[in-house]
């Protein structure tokens, strides 16, 4: 039976969940609602996702950024366009 690196809960899982279940995987802990990923099958061990989770938010972030420079290089190509059919 696995434990919980939080609050050390036995984790229960079912076969058919299991059987299914990858390295890397996450799981949440009922016991105290930690986000945590799978990081053994043999015996099943888990470790705290919360440092993937700051990662993922970076990436949105740098994503989010990227598309506002996209749309601000559309809004200059836009002035563009206006300034010729002004001429």
């Amino acid at each position: 039976m696995a434990t919980c690196p939080e609050c050390d809960a036995e984790i229960e899982i079912d076969d058919d969940d299991l059987e299914e279940m990858e390295v890397g995987d996450p799981w949440d802990c009922d016991a105290c609602g930690s986000r945590l990923r799978v990081t053994n099958l043999d015996p099943v061990d888990f470790e705290n996702d919360d440092d993937d989770d700051d990662e993922d938010e970076e990436e949105e972030e740098k994503e989010s950024k990227d598309e506002d420079d996209d749309l601000d290089d559309l809004d200059e190509d836009d002035k563009d366009d206006d300034e010729e059919w002004e001429e």
